[in-house]
């Protein structure tokens, strides 16, 4: 995969910056020494994901793309915790994301292989199950009350200012609209999602073609 405007080298040395703009408690070479054993399974993770979403160049990796940017501070924070049990690095890593891209995405957090964020200011996901080719926009918000987890499909979007929460099921290729609350409710696979009277929600087919403006299915 192209690293645009930097090599292995320069790409971890400016996270490495990043890191200590964020947290500057003066360790930054541990950080480095940490994330440099992990840095090229992080970037495997992102080269699948850049090239299963249509809007991206395949093959293409743009840091200054804020959106890629999120997702890969995301993969390698996930991936160091999973591989090593370190906290520490993930942690800068999961406050480096939030003070960049505006978005709450801790590293225990089980996210598909193949996501796509529009705009991630305001996104908040918590612990929850989540299928593959997953859409997020500004605003999205994933919650749990207690042990009522959120269950969502494959193939799902959520627009701006939605969310799933509170032990709601969202089957697969379902499209939550524009600042809809899908909380602790069932929803059936296919469906595009409205607000209805109160709490009620609007079930609508959805388009059979969306999914093709963001991934290459």
């Amino acid at each position: 995969m192209k690293l645009r405007g930097h090599t292995r080298e320069t790409l971890l040395a400016y996270v490495t910056a990043q890191c200590a703009h964020v947290v500057p408690d003066g360790r930054e070479a541990v950080f480095r020494t940490v994330a440099d054993a992990h840095f090229d399974q992080a970037l495997e993770r992102m080269h699948r994901c850049i090239n299963a979403c249509a809007p991206w160049r395949k093959d293409e990796f743009n840091v200054l793309q804020s959106s890629q940017h999120a997702i890969f501070l995301y993969f390698l924070s996930n991936t160091i915790w999973k591989r090593s049990g370190d906290t520490e690095a993930p942690t800068r890593l999961f406050l480096m994301n939030k003070a960049f891209n505006g978005i709450d995405l801790f590293y225990e957090i089980a996210m598909p292989e193949v996501f796509y964020i529009g705009h991630s200011v305001g996104i908040v996901l918590a612990k929850a199950t989540y299928g593959n080719y997953l859409v997020l926009y500004q605003n999205s918000t994933v919650g749990r009350h207690k042990d009522q987890i959120p269950v969502i499909g494959d193939r799902v979007v959520m627009y701006p200012g939605s969310s799933i929460a509170a032990g709601a099921v969202v089957e697969d290729d379902v499209v939550i609209s524009q600042g809809v609350r899908v909380i602790g409710k069932h929803v059936p696979r296919g469906q595009m999602v409205f607000a209805g009277a109160g709490a009620d929600l609007v079930l609508r087919p959805r388009p059979d073609d969306l999914m093709g403006e963001y991934f290459r299915l």
